[in-house]
């Protein structure tokens, strides 16, 4: 892939360790991943001089232990840049936790995807509440979404893949559609390039919002309204005030 001039920025060592149903896949415990890492791919990337990052479990948010028990084993820990997470089971909280926990480690989130059988309105409010806003609200460094493209019949995948995750696109033939992946992400990517840092913000019971700071000082705000009603907010920022309203179930990103 490096003589495609494409970089490798990181790896983790299997895509949802404890999940014994993808293909091509295997079951993998905590204790084995550490084992795995210290033993044989550490020390082969250190021998190679190789320095694509190693991050562990990408896994479901219930199991915050995984890589707390591999950041446990200190061979193990030494060649682990973080962790990552997915959340189609638990609490995006959990992120916390580990950091918390762990605070030199990175977290990353990985994975969710949405499916064909789903609303897209129910879909956007959910991820960016959860995925954007979610993971970063709770330390992650990243926020990506299931893939980036795939046909009408939702492939190419394995045998035994995925058949109603949608992609950010579907592409069919020189057709593109633009899917609720897409506006997702772009909520974000648009306006919060490589660089930024997020900054503290507000949330109420049914307002939820990150805010960022750009690398040019740019200040960036995502909110969504989880009520069923419209609902006014008010920004403010070094003392000056803004109110607008955000429709029920709305996204909207704030830039100045």
């Amino acid at each position: 892939m490096k003589l495609k001039g494409i970089t490798i920025d990181a790896i983790t060592p299997q895509n949802e360790p404890l999940n014994p149903n993808n293909n091509p896949s295997l079951v993998m415990q905590a204790a084995d991943q550490a084992v795995f890492i210290k033993n044989f791919l550490g020390p082969a990337f250190q021998s190679s001089g190789i320095t694509t990052k190693i991050i562990v479990y990408d896994h479901n948010c219930d199991r915050p232990d995984y890589p707390e028990t591999i950041f446990q084993d200190a061979a193990a820990s030494a060649f682990v840049n973080g962790s990552a997470f997915h959340l189609y089971a638990g609490d995006i909280g959990a992120m916390s936790q580990v950091h918390n926990l762990y605070p030199d480690k990175q977290l990353y989130f990985t994975e969710q995807y949405t499916a064909s059988t789903s609303q897209f309105s129910d879909d956007l409010k959910w991820m960016v509440k959860n995925v954007i806003i979610g993971s970063m609200r709770n330390w992650s460094r990243n926020a990506l979404e299931w893939n980036l493209a795939n046909d009408p019949s939702f492939g190419p995948h394995t045998p035994g893949g995925c058949t109603t995750c949608k992609g950010a696109l579907t592409i069919s033939g020189s057709s593109i559609t633009r899917n609720v992946g897409y506006y997702t992400v772009a909520h974000a990517s648009k306006f919060v390039p490589p660089g930024s840092v997020r900054i503290s913000s507000t949330v109420t019971n049914v307002i939820t919002t990150a805010a960022f700071m750009t690398a040019d000082h740019k200040k960036v705000l995502i909110v969504e309204n989880d009520d069923q009603a419209p609902d006014v907010i008010n920004i403010r920022f070094n003392g000056k005030w803004v109110t607008t309203t955000v429709p029920a179930g709305a996204v909207c990103t704030f830039l100045w």
